[in-house]
């Protein structure tokens, strides 16, 4: 009899769809030195070293020579370890699901390597298109344990096999207890959501879902797919392109001098100079604008924005006189945006809050938008979303409102 030592090899689950890895050929303590015979020690070595040197076809032809051999159990074990590898790297998945399976019944994993094989396993079934397998894998791993990653998996398996009712039911059943729980849910399971709805048409829950996403994970991808669709929603005021426009802007969306200068514009037509010059420097500070044949074109727009600032200054006292004299709050709530946008954000904020009280507002929603949008550059956070809140109406400012909040608390990088 000889002392026969596997060497450490792992079996990388990604090889399978995975991301971890799970050791295939470490022993456990308890197996890490097994006495075989030497004409199943031989073969065993000579497979291992042809593992080693990255042949692992050549290693499964190697351990058919022990077919027929008698292994004791012990002896089995190894072999069924060093066939799993060697199957799983060959890509012979119905050689590996059965050593896998082997290896599970033999009693002699750990508990921990009993969770890390079965993962393997449903791998192996997956990626052969076993999927009543991979479902009963999956099922009797969730009884040993409740395991977030196996119910994923579990999705993603109802998902491959098209059972696309089944896998939203489990999704819902599972961001129900990330809501009721008030934990914030996984990325994973949120992007799962939100394609099985976009492919079954549901609209409202797919925007409901990539809310969420933009919410906790803010990325350009998710908000660029929430700003396109809220534009295009039917009821939407054009009037508010410019607040869209912004929330793009603030989550560093605009990518083209087209887009930077119809923003200055836009909020210059409004009467918020300072915030065009803010526009226009953000766009020279990315290498957006002041670039190219249009350079001259973006030097005079930023000349415009400058001058006109030097204007509303000047004039601001006379500007604000005549505005209460004929009582117009959508005026002064203009104003006292501009002058928060300008630096005054103490008198600009009172003058926006005493127009909005004194009401008489062409679009009261769209006031406290402003107001919110006001509070947030002023950099008063709890004001900006405790007034972004009490935004209502349906035709895009109550969207924005919220947009805007989701912005605010998880800005993006």
């Amino acid at each position: 009899m000889i002392k026969f030592r596997l060497a450490h090899l792992g079996l990388a689950l990604a090889a399978l769809g995975f991301t971890a890895a799970t050791p295939v050929l470490g022993l456990s303590t308890a197996y890490a030195a097994e006495a075989v015979r030497p004409e199943i020690g031989g073969p065993l070595q000579a497979a291992q070293k042809m593992m080693q040197a990255g042949r692992a076809k050549d290693a499964l032809n190697e351990l058919r020579k022990l077919d027929g051999k008698n292994p004791t159990a012990s002896e089995q074990y190894l072999i069924e370890r060093v066939r799993a590898a060697a199957a799983s790297t060959a890509g012979d998945y119905d050689t590996a699901a059965r050593s896998f399976e082997k290896l599970i019944d033999s009693g002699k994993l750990s508990a921990s390597e009993r969770a890390n094989f079965s993962e393997g396993l449903i791998g192996i079934y997956m990626r052969a298109k076993e999927f009543g397998k991979a479902n009963a894998a999956i099922q009797r791993s969730l009884k040993e344990r409740d395991d977030p990653k196996l119910r994923a998996y579990l999705i993603q398996n109802y998902m491959a096999m098209g059972n696309t009712a089944e896998a939203t039911r489990l999704l819902e059943a599972d961001l129900r207890s990330y809501d009721k729980s008030g934990r914030t849910p996984p990325e994973e399971p949120l992007q799962m959501m939100a394609n099985l709805q976009n492919k079954s048409g549901d609209k409202a829950g797919y925007v409901a879902t990539i809310e969420k996403l933009a919410a906790h994970y803010p990325k350009a991808s998710y908000w660029a797919d929430l700003l396109n669709r809220i534009v295009s929603k039917p009821g939407f005021a054009d009037r508010l392109r410019v607040d869209v426009s912004r929330l793009q802007l603030a989550n560093n969306l605009l990518k083209k001098p087209s887009e930077y200068m119809e923003l200055a514009q836009l909020v210059l037509r409004d009467g918020a100079p300072a915030e065009a010059v803010k526009i226009v420097d953000k766009g020279y500070k990315a290498g957006i604008l002041g670039v190219g044949a249009d350079a001259p074109r973006h030097q005079r727009l930023k000349d415009l924005a400058d001058k006109t600032l030097a204007d509303f200054n000047k004039n601001l006292a006379t500007t604000e006189a005549s505005l209460q004299k004929v009582a117009d709050n959508d005026g002064l709530v203009s104003l006292g945006y501009a002058m928060v946008q300008a630096g005054q954000a103490e008198k600009g904020l009172a003058l926006m809050e005493k127009a909005i009280a004194a009401d008489h507002l062409k679009h009261p929603d769209d006031a406290k938008l402003r107001l919110g949008q006001a509070y947030a550059a002023a950099g008063q956070k709890a004001k900006a979303i405790t007034t972004l809140k009490s935004v209502g109406g349906k035709d895009g400012t109550a969207e924005l409102a919220r947009y805007w909040i989701m912005a605010i608390n998880h800005p993006m990088a």
